[in-house]
């Protein structure tokens, strides 16, 4: 049953991991109904993990513009390919900074039910704000990811210490601060999944070493975290096509309402448990 769990839980991270909707939220809920039946330092290193095979996805996907040493590519190519990696560790600074410092606070105080619902109403609303008042009023000036501005791209990364609280996503905090920031949609979603890269695999690697520090692994479990990862890649590969597509032709409204209506349910659902446990 647990690996039929796996599947499930990569079809979900594989979803929305790339979609402004939470996937750490998504899998705390998941949690609720979907429960592995393994120890609570796996199932933490689990959910953090799995955005590997996620992640993976994007490397194949952009592989041919994240690659500086393609061979078809011209001088120019290459020096904007640099300057991109420039650009994504600029941005991972200070969610980076932040996270290792807190990562035992948050993992203590918010990895809770009803703080995902609310995170996920509150940015609800930012993005409706966000794309009804505030973009119709601002013109984007960057429309292509080679002419985004260091210091720009520095900022959306401060936008990304809002995604360490869970229920927030980290694609929808840094496609906002883009947004805010003059950041054209498409540039805002595809700069998005860049950054994802360096953050996904330090917060694996740091998972895993907190949990080998203390735990051992079976191979059983290899093979459910394999699975999920798997999964979560095939699923990715979808969803990053789709959200591309998508956001050419509309704006993120749609997911804010998303956010609210779901957030709302888990809360009146968190109220039930609450008064019949």
């Amino acid at each position: 049953m647990d690996y039929i769990r796996a599947i499930i839980l990569g079809i979900i991270e594989g979803i929305t991991e790339w979609l402004p909707i939470s996937s750490t939220g998504h899998l705390i809920i998941a949690d609720e109904f979907i429960k592995l039946n393994q120890s609570a330092a796996f199932k933490e290193m689990f959910d953090v993990v799995i955005q590997l095979g996620a992640i993976l996805s994007v490397l194949v996907l952009y592989f041919h513009k994240l690659n500086p040493f393609e061979k078809t590519k011209s001088e120019r190519e290459v020096k904007y390919t640099w300057r991109l990696w420039a650009k994504i560790i600029i941005a991972c600074i200070p969610a980076a900074i932040i996270g290792l410092a807190l990562d035992n606070w948050l993992n203590a105080h918010f990895y809770n039910f009803v703080f995902v619902a609310l995170m996920l109403i509150l940015y609800g609303f930012i993005f409706i704000y966000v794309e009804k008042k505030w973009v119709p009023k601002h013109e984007f000036t960057v429309t292509d990811i080679d002419r985004l501005p260091y210091r720009t791209a520095f900022l959306i990364g401060v936008f990304q210490i809002l995604s360490l609280l869970p229920g927030t996503s980290r694609s929808g905090a840094t496609i906002i601060g883009g947004l805010l920031l003059g950041v054209s949609r498409s540039v805002a979603a595809e700069f998005t999944f860049f950054l994802g890269i360096p953050i996904m695999f330090g917060a694996s690697l740091l998972k895993i070493v907190k949990f080998f520090a203390h735990n051992s692994i079976s191979l059983n479990q290899i093979g459910i975290l394999l699975v999920a990862c798997l999964v979560a890649f095939r699923v990715s590969m979808l969803a990053i096509r789709w959200l591309m597509g998508y956001v050419k032709k509309h704006d993120f409204t749609f997911f804010g309402k998303y956010r609210i209506v779901l957030g709302v349910v888990l809360l009146i659902y968190a109220g039930f448990r609450a008064i019949f446990s």
